[in-house]
C-alpha cells in the first residue's frame, strides 16, 4: 500500500497538521466575503486530505478533515473552543419530546394494535418498553431500515404518546415557542453564515455533474492528473456479473472483486481504479463492453480525483450538520431556514428542492446522507415539516416520475419520505385542502399506465418487461394514496368536502378504466393458445381495495359529500352503460302470467368482465344511504327514481352468472388464468369489494324491481329460461338428448342458480343491508369457519378480511363464540365453536367455498348424531332487513320461484332420468325453510292493525293450475317424504312439515287469514308412526350385523396372534417399555442380588429367539450361529463436555486411552432397536450403495443420508443409521468356563499377582523384540524368568465365536474407532479395543445424566431401543478383544493398570486427576480377560472384576476428596460423628500428611462424607448399569422405583461396604502405598497450590443457554447480529440440517417464523425443555434424518452457510 503512495504524501500530513483551527475561524470572522474565504480554504486543503490513492483510508482522512476543514467551523460557529461552547448550547436547549431515532435493519419495533393511529406509528425498543403500551396488544416486526420513532408524536397515538423518558420533556411544552430566543443573536448570524455556505457547497458539489472540472469557485492552479474509474450500482446486474467483470477490466483477484462489488452494492459507487485519464477510460471501456449484452450497461465515469475528494468531503458535511443540530433545536431550526429558503432562481431553487429533485441522479451512499439530515431536521422541526411538506406535495409528481424511471428500490428513493408525511393526520388534511393532493396521487397514477384498448380502459395484455418494472413501482403511489385517506377526519370544512370530491372524481376516472378491463370470451372447440395476462389487472385490484373501502368509510362520515358521492358515482356508471341497449335486440319473457322486456345476451357467447368496481363502488355507497339513514331523510335530493334497475343489475349478475358456467366446466378450454380469476374474486383478500359487492348490487336492483321480472331475467342470464317456462320440459329433455354432459351442465346450473338466490335473500349481514352492525358480521365469519373445524388463530386471522390498519375485528368478538384450548408440547392452541352458536350455521353460507361447504356439512351432521338429534340442517333465523331492502324477502313467494320449487319438486318426485339432482332438491328446500322462517317471524312481529302480506303457507298449500292440476308443494313434500332414495332429506323434510303446522296454528289462533285445511297434519301423524316402527325394525337389524362382525374379527384376530407370537410379545414388551431381562429372568427368590465378584448371584441363562425385519426368519441368538446384528448410530458427541475448547490436534498420533473427566469429546452409540441377519443387512447396504451411485449420476442433490460415510436407513424406521451391533451371549459366561477354586486371593495378593503377571509379559515382550540368534539362550531365559504360578503366557486361547459374528465385532469396532477419531477405517489399529470401551462408558454415562436430569428411577422402565441398545453395546465392548490382538489388549491393560498401581515400564502416565474413573473401570474389566485366559492358578474372572471395581473406586474416591471445595456449614455442630464420618476423617488427615499442609484445613467428618456420597453417586449408577448389562443379574427392586438416594442398595448390589471407607481400612498395607503413589505426582501438588484447575464431582449437567421470557428482549440483544427468524436450526456435519419448531410462542400458542403476524411471542418452558432434552438424548441427528426424509426441499440446501 505504502508504495502506491505519492512521496508526498508524508510530507503534505505535516503541513497539515500545523494549520489551528482557532486560527482560521479568527481570519473568518475578520473576513468581508466570508464565502470566498471558506470556499478558498476548501479548494486548497480538500484535495490534500481526500482521495491522496488506489484505496480510501477513511480514519485518516476523517481525522485530518476534523483538524483542518470542520474545526475551524465549529470554532467559527461558538465564537469558542467548540469543548466548551456545544455543551453550553446544549444546556440552554430544551430536549424535545420526540425521540426521532432512525431505525437499523433488523432492528426490533414495535406498534400498538389499540392506540396506533395507523400501522406505520412505531416505537423503538427503549420507548416502547417505556410506554404504557407493553401491556395493550401490540404487534412486534423488524424494521427494513429508515423509519423513525414516533415516540412523543401526539397525531400517532390516540393515547400514551410519549413514553416515560420523553414524557419528562412535555412538562413544560409552551405553544409552539420560537426555538431561537435560546441562542444569543450574534451565533445566530453566525451559524446561518456557516449553515448557508457550507449547505450550499454540500449540495452544488453532490449534483455536480461534470467528470472533470471542478465549479469554478473551487479550481486550484496546481492541480494534479490523477482520475479515478468509478463504478455506480443498479438494481439490474447480479453480483456474479459484476465480480466477474472487475476481474477482468482490472485485473483483480476474486477476493478483491467481491470487496469492490460489496462495497458498490452497499455505498452505491466505488473507485476501481487511480491513475491518469487513460489508464482509467481503458477500465471503464472494458466495463461497458461486458456488461452491454442483455441489459443496459453498468455506469461507470472517469472522474478526477478533486471532485471526487470534493463530493466526499460534502457527506462528510452533511452528517456533520446533522451532529451539530443535535445539541440545539434553535441551530436545528436555521438549518432548516437555510434548507427550505428560495434561491435567487424563484421556483424550486432552494437547496431542499435541488436534492429532491436530484434524488434520482445520486448514488446510493449520497442518497441515504442528505435522506437521515432530512429526517433529523425537516421531520424533527413541527413548523418546518409542515413547509416541507407542501414542498413535497408541489414536486410530487416529478419526484414519482423520477422514482418510475429510477432503477433503485424504493427505500432509496426520496419518494419514500411520503410515509413519513402523508400519515401524519393534520398535513394529510393540510395537503389535501391546500394541495389537492389527493388529485395529484391519483392523476400522477394514470399517467404512468397510458396502455388503453378502444374503450379507454387499461390493457395490460403483451406488457412489455420495461412496462411490467413500471407497473411495479407506480403502485407505490396507492400506498401513498392510502396513507392520505388512513385517518379518517372528524369535522369537514367546505374546502375539504370540495377537495376531497375532487379527488373522488379523479379517482371514480380511474375506477372508469378498469370498469370492464381484461373481457374474455368462452373459447368453444379448441383448447385457448395463450393464456391471456390476468395478474395485473388483480394486481391493481387488490392494490386498490383497501382505497375502495377508505373512500367509502370518508363519505360515509359526511351527508353532503355522500349524496354528492353517490350523484357521481351513478353519472359515471351511466356513461359506461353507455348504450345499453343498442346493438344487442330486445326480447320478451313470460312465466306464470307474468312478462318482461330484457335484451337478448349470452354470458357464454359474448365478451364477459370480472372487473366492475364502478358498479360495486356504487353498490357500497348505496348501502351506505341506507344505514346512514340518509336515502329516508333527503329522498328528494337522491336520484333513486332515475336508477334502472335492470342496469344496475345487468353486470354483476354477468359475473355471477360466469361463476356458476365457470363451475359447470362450460369454460374448460379457458385455461387456468380464468379459474384464477374466479378463485381471486372469491378470495378473502379481494372478496369484500368483489364478490360481496356484486351480490349487494343484486340485492339492491331486487329490492327496486317485481321480484318475477328479476327471476325471470336471471333465469334468461343462467340460459334457464326454456327449461322453467316450457310446461314438461324436463321429460322432453332428458328422454331427447342423451348427452349427459349437457345435462350435467344444465343441473350445475340449476343448483348455482338457486344457491344465488339463497344468498340474496340470506345475505343480510352487511351494516345497511339487514338490521346489524360490524360485530355480528365478523361473529358470523368465525362461526362459520369455526363450524368446519376447530382453528387455530393463525387460521382464523387468515379466513378473514382485514382491514388497512391490518385488523379483523377477531379479537374483540371470538369470547362470544368460541373456547379456546390450550397446545401441548407440540401443534398449536385451537378454538372451537361453543355449542350454543350452532343453531346459527347456515348451509349456504355465502362465503364457503366448495370444499368448505361440504366439510362444514359433515361436521355438523356428525355432532347432532353424537348428540342424538335429527340431522336436518334448518336455515337459522335472520336478522330483519333494513326498510330500503325490506322488499327482498318477496322473491320467496313470488309466483316464479313458486313455479321454480314446484317444478324441481316435480322432478324429485317422478324420479326419472337424471334430469335432477338432490343438491338441487337440498337447495329448493332450504328456500321453502327460508321462507317459512321469514313467515313465522313476520307473524311473530306484527301489530294489531297491521296484515302480514308475506303468506307463503297458502302458497304452497295450493294445487297448480289447470290444465296439468299438479299436486301442491306441500303435497309433494309429504310424498317425497317416504320417498326410499331420498334418506338423507327426510329429517329435513320433516322440519319444514313441522314448522308448516306451527306456523298454522298461529295463524288460526289469530285468525288474521283463513287458511286452507288441507289433510297435512293427519298425513304427517301418521306417516312418522310408521317411520318409528321403520327405525326401529332397521336399527335391530343393523345391530345384529354388527354383532356377527365383530365375532369374526376378534376370532381372525386371535389366528392373527397365534401365528404372529413373537410380534406381540415385542409391542407388549414396548408397551410397559420395560427391559426383556428382567420379565424373562426366573427371580432369584428373596436372596440379596449381586451383580459381581465371586459372589455374583448366578442367573440361568436365558434363550433368545429374535426376528430379522429383512426376512422375517426367527433365529436363536447363539456363539455358533450366524450373526444377528441391530441398526447403530454412533456419533462424536461433546453433550457431557465440560471443555469446549479442547480438540484433537492430529487424529492419527492422538491416544485415547484414558479420559480426562472434563469428558470433552466422547463417542455416542444409540439404537432404534431393530434386528436384522448380518447378512441380510449387507445385502440391503449393497443396494443402498448401488442406488446412490445411479443416483449420483442422475442427479446431484444430496439425500439425507451420507453413504460414502457409511450412512443407511434402517429399513423399518428409517431411523438414520452408519453401523450395526451385533447381537451376543452374556461374554463372560462364554469365556468363563474354568472351575472356580473357593478360596480367591484378596485385593492386596491379587494386586502383587497381577503386577508378576505384567512383569512377566513386559519382559517377553521385550524378549521377542530383540531378536535372539542362538535359541538355547532363549530357554535359558525363559527358565530364569520366575513365571508366577499357573501363568501360561504362551496359550492363546480358541476364539468361540463363529466367521460371521467375528466379522461383524470388526465391523462395529471399526466404525466407532472410524468416527470417534475421525480417521479412516483401519482394523488393525490398536486403538480400536480402546474406542469401544470407550463408546460403552460415554453412553452409559450420558443416559445416567439424562436418567438422573428427569429425577427418574436408575432401573425403572427403559424404552425398549435404549435397553437393547446398551446391552447389546457393553456385550459387544466385552467380546470385542476376542477380534483384536491379543498382546494388544495386553499392553493396553497393563498401561491402564500402571496409572493406579505404578511399576517401572510407565513413566508418563496422567495424573490420577486427569483421569475419567468410569472409562478407567470399563477399560480395564474389558480387557482383563485377555490376562485372565492365560492365567490357571484357579483365580477367577470375577474375582477380578471385583477387585479392580474396588481399586477404581478408591482411586475415584481420592479423586473427590482432592477436589471437594468444601465451604463451611452452621450445620455440622449437630451432626454427630458416626463411623463413616470418623473413617473419612481419618482418610483425610492420611492425605493431609501425603500432600504436605497444601490440602486445605480439615473439614467436619461430616461435611467430607456428604461430599464423598455426593461425589460418588454418578459412578456407582454408571457401574451399576455396566455390570447389570454386563452380567445379566437383574436390578434389585428397590432401585427399580424413584425417591431416595439409593445409595445403600447400590453399594450392595456392587458387593461394597456401605461405609466406602472401609475399603482403605480393609487393605491397609497397600493402600497406604497407593495414596502415597497417587498424591505424589507432580500434577497433584500444582493443583493443591492453585497452579492448575481440575474438575470436581459430581459434574453439573450442561444445558443450552438460558433464553430470555420475552422474544423482543432476545431480538434485541441478537439486532447487532440481526435475527430475523424465529426458528430452531438442527445441524449435524455441513449437509445435514433442519428447522425446529422454535420455543416462544403467542397468547395462542402458536410460533410466529419471520414475524408474520407479530404477536408477541414468550418462551415456552416446555418446548425449550423438549428440545434440551433431544440434545441431552444425543437424538439430534435423528430428528434432521426423519426432517429431510419428510421434506426433501431441506436436503438441497446449504446448510454450512446458514
Amino acid at each position: 500500500m505504502a508504495s502506491e503512495l505519492e512521496p508526498e504524501v508524508q510530507a503534505i500530513d505535516r503541513s497539515l497538521l500545523e494549520c489551528s483551527a482557532e486560527e482560521i475561524a479568527g481570519k473568518w470572522l475578520q473576513a468581508t466575503d466570508l464565502t470566498r474565504e471558506v470556499y478558498q480554504h476548501l479548494a486548497h486543503y480538500v484535495p490534500k486530505i481526500y482521495c491522496r490513492g488506489p484505496n480510501p483510508f477513511p480514519q485518516k482522512e476523517d481525522m485530518l478533515a476534523q483538524h483542518v476543514l470542520l474545526g475551524p467551523m465549529e470554532w467559527y460557529l461558538c465564537g469558542e473552543d467548540p469543548a466548551f461552547g456545544f455543551p453550553k448550547l446544549e444546556q440552554a436547549n430544551k430536549p424535545s419530546h420526540l425521540c426521532g431515532r432512525v431505525f437499523k435493519v433488523g432492528e426490533p419495533t414495535y406498534s400498538c394494535r389499540d392506540c396506533a393511529v395507523d400501522p406505520t406509528c412505531v416505537l423503538c425498543m427503549e420507548c416502547f418498553l417505556g410506554s404504557i403500551h407493553r401491556d395493550h396488544r401490540y404487534r412486534m416486526t423488524t424494521s427494513g431500515g429508515g423509519g423513525f420513532c414516533d415516540c412523543g408524536d401526539t397525531e400517532a397515538w390516540k393515547e400514551g404518546p410519549y413514553c416515560q423518558k420523553h414524557e419528562l420533556n412535555t412538562s413544560e411544552i409552551e405553544e409552539e415557542e420560537d426555538p431561537l430566543v435560546h441562542l444569543s443573536e450574534d451565533v445566530i448570524a453566525r451559524t446561518y453564515n456557516i449553515f448557508a455556505i457550507m449547505f450550499r457547497y454540500a449540495v452544488e458539489i453532490l449534483t455536480w455533474e461534470k467528470e472533470s472540472e471542478l465549479p469554478a469557485d473551487l479550481e486550484i492552479i496546481e492541480k494534479r492528473d490523477t482520475y479515478y474509474c468509478m463504478l455506480f450500482n443498479d438494481e439490474v446486474h447480479t453480483y456474479e456479473q459484476v465480480i466477474y467483470t472487475l476481474q477482468k477490466a482490472v485485473n483483480c483477484t476474486q477476493k478483491e472483486a467481491i470487496g469492490f462489488a460489496t462495497t458498490v452494492d452497499r455505498d452505491g459507487r466505488r473507485s476501481v481504479r487511480y491513475g491518469d485519464f487513460q489508464y482509467c477510460e481503458q477500465a471503464k471501456s472494458v466495463i461497458v463492453r461486458n456488461t452491454s449484452r442483455q441489459t443496459k450497461p453498468l455506469k461507470v465515469q472517469v472522474m478526477h480525483s478533486s471532485i471526487v475528494a470534493h463530493q466526499n468531503f460534502g457527506l462528510k458535511l452533511l452528517s456533520w450538520l446533522g451532529s451539530i443540530i443535535g445539541y440545539s433545536d434553535g441551530l436545528r431550526r436555521i438549518l432548516c431556514q437555510v434548507g427550505l429558503q428560495e434561491g435567487p432562481d424563484g421556483e424550486n431553487s432552494s437547496l431542499v428542492d435541488r436534492l429532491m429533485l436530484n434524488d434520482s441522479k445520486l448514488w446510493k451512499g449520497a442518497r441515504s446522507v442528505y435522506h437521515q439530515l432530512f429526517m433529523s431536521s425537516l421531520l424533527m422541526d413541527l413548523k418546518y415539516k409542515k413547509l416541507f411538506a407542501v414542498r413535497f406535495a408541489k414536486n410530487y409528481e416529478r419526484l414519482q416520475s423520477d422514482y418510475v424511471t429510477d432503477d433503485h428500490d424504493r427505500e432509496f428513493s426520496i419518494a419514500d419520505l411520503s410515509v413519513q408525511i402523508f400519515t401524519v393526520p393534520s398535513l394529510a388534511r393540510m395537503l389535501i385542502t391546500e394541495e389537492n393532493l389527493m388529485t395529484i396521487i391519483i392523476k400522477t397514477f394514470m399517467d404512468h399506465l397510458r396502455h388503453r384498448d378502444a374503450q379507454g380502459r387499461f390493457q395490460f395484455e403483451r406488457y412489455t418487461a420495461l412496462q411490467a418494472f413500471k407497473f411495479r413501482r407506480v403502485q407505490s403511489l396507492i400506498l401513498d394514496l392510502k396513507y392520505v385517506l388512513i385517518s379518517k377526519p372528524t369535522e369537514w370544512s367546505d374546502d375539504l368536502r370540495e377537495k376531497f370530491l375532487e379527488g373522488f372524481d379523479a379517482f371514480l376516472e380511474l375506477l372508469k378504466c378498469m370498469q370492464g378491463m381484461d373481457p374474455i370470451t368462452r373459447q368453444v372447440g379448441q383448447h385457448i393458445e395463450m393464456e391471456p395476462e390476468w395478474e395485473a389487472a388483480f394486481t391493481l385490484q387488490m392494490k386498490l381495495t383497501h382505497v375502495i373501502s377508505m373512500m367509502q368509510d370518508w363519505c360515509a362520515l359526511d351527508e353532503k359529500v355522500l349524496i354528492e358521492a353517490y350523484k357521481k358515482c351513478l353519472a359515471v356508471l351511466m356513461q359506461c352503460h353507455g348504450g345499453f341497449t343498442d346493438g344487442e335486440q330486445p326480447i320478451t319473457l313470460s312465466i306464470c302470467g307474468h312478462s318482461v322486456e330484457t335484451i337478448r345476451y349470452c354470458v357464454s357467447q359474448e365478451k364477459v368482465s370480472i372487473h366492475l368496481p364502478v358498479s360495486r363502488l356504487l353498490a357500497g355507497l348505496h348501502v351506505l344511504l341506507s344505514k346512514s339513514e340518509v336515502a329516508y331523510k333527503f329522498p328528494e335530493l337522491l336520484p333513486l327514481s332515475e336508477l334502472s334497475p335492470p342496469m344496475l343489475i345487468e353486470h354483476p349478475l354477468r359475473c355471477l352468472v360466469l361463476c356458476a358456467q365457470v363451475h359447470a366446466g362450460m369454460w374448460r378450454r379457458n385455461g387456468f388464468s380464468l379459474v384464477n380469476q374466479i378463485y381471486y374474486y372469491h378470495n378473502v383478500k379481494c372478496r369484500r369489494e368483489m364478490f360481496d359487492k356484486d351480490i349487494i348490487m343484486l340485492q339492491t336492483g331486487v329490492s327496486m324491481m317485481d321480484p318475477n321480472h328479476f327471476l325471470m331475467i336471471m333465469l334468461s342470464r343462467f340460459e334457464l329460461y326454456q327449461i322453467f317456462s316450457t310446461p314438461d320440459y324436463g321429460k322432453r329433455f332428458s328422454s331427447e338428448i342423451t348427452h349427459k354432459d349437457v345435462v350435467q351442465q344444465n343441473n350445475t346450473l340449476i343448483e348455482e342458480m338457486l344457491y344465488l338466490i339463497i344468498m340474496l335473500v340470506g345475505e343480510r349481514f352487511s351494516p345497511g343491508v339487514g338490521q346489524v352492525n360490524a360485530t355480528d358480521e365478523i361473529k358470523r365469519e368465525i362461526i362459520h369457519q369455526l363450524s368446519i373445524k376447530p382453528m387455530a388463530h393463525s387460521e382464523l386471522v387468515k379466513s378473514l378480511p382485514e382491514d388497512e390498519n391490518k385488523e379483523t375485528g377477531m379479537e374483540s368478538v371470538i369470547e362470544a363464540v368460541a373456547h379456546f384450548k390450550k397446545p401441548g408440547l407440540t401443534g398449536r392452541g385451537m378454538y372451537e365453536l361453543k355449542p350454543e352458536c350452532a343453531k346459527e350455521f347456515n348451509l349456504y353460507f355465502y362465503h364457503f367455498s366448495r370444499a368448505e361447504q361440504s366439510k362444514a356439512e359433515e361436521a355438523q351432521r356428525k355432532l347432532k348424531r353424537q348428540n342424538r338429534e335429527d340431522t336436518a340442517l334448518p336455515p337459522p333465523v335472520l336478522p330483519p332487513f333494513c326498510p330500503l331492502f325490506a322488499s327482498l324477502v318477496n322473491i320467496l313467494q313470488s309466483d316464479v320461484m313458486l313455479c321454480i320449487m314446484r317444478t324441481v319438486l316435480q322432478w324429485a318426485v317422478e324420479h326419472n332420468g337424471y334430469a335432477w339432482s338432490e343438491s338441487m332438491l337440498q337447495r329448493v328446500l332450504h328456500l321453502i325453510g327460508m321462507a317459512l322462517q321469514e313467515e313465522k317471524q313476520h307473524l311473530d312481529n306484527v301489530t294489531e292493525e297491521h296484515v302480514v302480506t308475506f303468506t307463503f303457507t297458502q302458497k304452497i298449500s295450493k294445487p297448480g293450475e289447470a290444465p296439468n292440476n299438479s299436486p301442491s308443494i306441500l303435497a309433494m313434500l309429504e310424498t317425497l317424504q317416504s320417498a326410499p332414495y331420498l334418506d338423507v332429506h327426510k329429517d329435513m323434510i320433516r322440519w319444514i312439515l313441522k314448522t308448516f303446522n306451527a306456523i298454522k296454528k298461529i295463524r288460526e289462533s289469530s285468525s288474521t287469514s283463513p287458511v286452507a285445511e288441507t289433510e297435512g297434519t293427519i298425513m304427517e301423524e301418521s306417516s312418522r308412526d310408521k317411520d318409528k316402527a321403520e327405525r326401529k325394525r332397521k336399527a335391530e337389524i343393523a345391530r345384529l350385523r354388527r354383532e356377527k362382525i365383530m365375532a369374526q374379527m376378534s376370532e381372525m384376530q386371535r389366528h392373527f396372534i397365534d401365528e404372529n407370537k413373537e410380534l406381540f410379545q415385542q409391542t407388549l414388551e414396548l408397551d410397559a417399555s420395560t427391559s426383556a431381562v428382567l420379565d424373562n429372568s426366573p427371580m432369584v427368590s428373596d436372596t440379596a442380588l449381586t451383580a459381581l465378584g465371586p459372589a455374583q448371584t448366578q442367573v440361568p441363562e436365558q434363550r433368545q429367539f429374535v426376528t430379522c425385519i429383512l426376512c422375517q426368519e426367527e433365529q436363536e441368538v447363539k456363539v455358533e450361529s450366524k450373526a444377528m446384528v441391530l441398526a447403530a448410530f454412533v456419533q462424536r458427541s461433546t453433550v457431557l463436555s465440560k471443555n469446549r475448547s479442547k480438540f484433537i490436534q492430529d487424529p492419527e498420533k492422538y491416544d485415547p486411552l484414558f479420559m480426562h473427566p472434563d469428558l470433552s469429546c466422547g463417542t455416542h452409540t444409540g439404537s432404534c432397536g431393530h434386528i436384522m441377519h448380518a447378512h441380510c443387512w449387507q445385502r440391503y447396504f449393497d443396494s443402498v450403495q448401488a442406488k446412490e451411485q445411479r443416483r449420483q449420476q442422475r442427479l446431484r442433490l444430496h439425500t439425507s443420508y451420507d453413504v460414502e460415510n457409511g450412512e443407511f436407513l434402517c429399513p423399518l424406521c428409517e431411523c438414520l443409521s452408519n453401523t450395526v451391533i451385533p447381537l451376543l451371549l452374556p461374554p463372560r459366561n462364554v469365556f468363563n468356563s474354568r472351575l472356580n477354586i473357593s478360596d480367591q486371593p484378596k485385593l492386596t495378593q491379587w494386586i502383587r499377582t497381577i503386577s508378576q503377571q505384567i512383569k512377566a509379559l513386559q519382559v517377553l515382550r521385550k524378549e521377542e523384540s530383540i531378536p535372539n540368534t542362538a535359541s538355547s539362550k532363549n530357554s535359558e531365559n525363559m527358565d530364569e524368568l520366575q513365571l508366577p504360578e499357573g501363568f501360561r503366557p504362551d496359550f492363546h486361547p480358541k476364539n468361540p465365536y463363529s466367521e460371521s459374528i467375528k466379522e461383524m465385532l470388526t465391523t462395529f469396532g471399526t466404525a466407532t474407532y472410524k468416527v470417534g477419531l475421525k480417521v479412516h477405517p483401519n482394523e488393525e489399529d490398536p486403538r480400536v479395543p480402546i474406542m469401544c470401551w470407550g463408546s460403552c462408558a460415554y453412553t452409559i454415562q450420558s443416559i445416567e445424566r439424562i436418567l438422573s436430569d428427569e429425577d427418574k428411577p436408575l432401573f425403572g422402565p427403559l424404552p425398549c431401543r435404549l435397553d437393547d441398545c446398551l446391552r447389546s453395546l457393553t456385550r459387544f465392548a466385552a467380546a470385542h478383544w476376542t477380534v483384536a490382538s491379543l498382546s494388544v489388549v495386553q499392553g493396553h491393560f497393563c498401561k491402564l493398570f500402571a496409572s493406579l498401581v505404578p511399576d517401572d515400564n510407565h513413566g508418563d502416565l496422567p495424573c490420577i486427576l486427569d483421569i475419567d474413573m468410569f472409562h478407567l473401570l470399563v477399560g480395564l474389566v474389558l480387557a482383563f480377560p485377555a490376562l485372565q485366559c492365560q492365567d490357571f492358578s484357579g483365580i477367577s474372572l470375577g474375582t477380578g472384576d471385583l477387585h479392580i471395581f474396588h481399586l477404581v473406586t478408591m482411586a475415584h474416591i481420592i479423586q473427590i476428596l482432592l477436589t471437594s471445595c468444601t465451604e463451611e456449614d452452621g450445620m455440622d455442630q449437630e451432626n454427630p460423628a458416626g463411623e463413616e464420618e470418623l473413617a473419612v476423617l481419618a482418610l483425610y488427615k492420611t492425605l493431609q500428611q501425603h500432600t504436605g499442609s497444601a490440602l486445605k484445613e480439615t473439614p467436619s467428618g461430616w461435611h467430607l462424607w456428604r461430599n464423598v456420597r455426593n461425589g460418588i453417586m454418578p459412578f456407582l449408577k454408571c457401574s451399576a448399569l455396566f455390570f447389570h448389562y454386563l452380567n445379566g443379574v437383574p436390578s434389585p427392586p428397590e432401585i427399580q422405583v424413584s425417591g431416595t438416594s439409593h445409595f445403600e442398595h447400590l453399594c450392595n448390589y456392587l458387593s461394597l461396604p456401605n461405609n466406602l471407607i472401609c475399603l482403605f481400612q480393609e487393605n491397609n498395607e497397600i493402600t497406604k502405598l497407593l495414596i502415597e503413589s497417587w498424591c505424589h505426582n507432580i500434577e497433584v501438588k500444582r493443583y493443591l497450590e492453585g497452579e492448575r484447575d481440575a474438575i470436581s464431582y459430581p459434574r453439573e449437567s450442561n444445558k443450552l443457554i438460558d433464553l430470555p421470557e420475552d422474544y423482543s428482549s432476545l431480538i434485541n440483544q441478537a439486532s447487532n447480529f440481526s435475527v430475523r427468524e424465529c426458528q430452531v436450526l438442527f445441524l449435524a456435519g455441513k449437509t445435514k440440517g433442519c428447522f425446529y419448531s422454535p420455543p416462544y410462542l403467542d397468547d395462542y400458542g402458536e410460533t410466529d417464523q419471520g414475524l408474520r403476524r407479530g404477536n408477541p411471542l414468550h418462551l415456552c418452558k416446555e418446548r425449550f425443555k423438549k428440545i434440551q432434552k433431544l440434545w441431552h438424548q444425543h437424538s439430534i441427528t435423528e430428528e434432521i434424518g426423519h426432517a429431510q426424509e419428510a421434506n426433501q426441499t431441506l436436503v438441497g440446501i446449504d446448510w454450512q452457510h446458514l
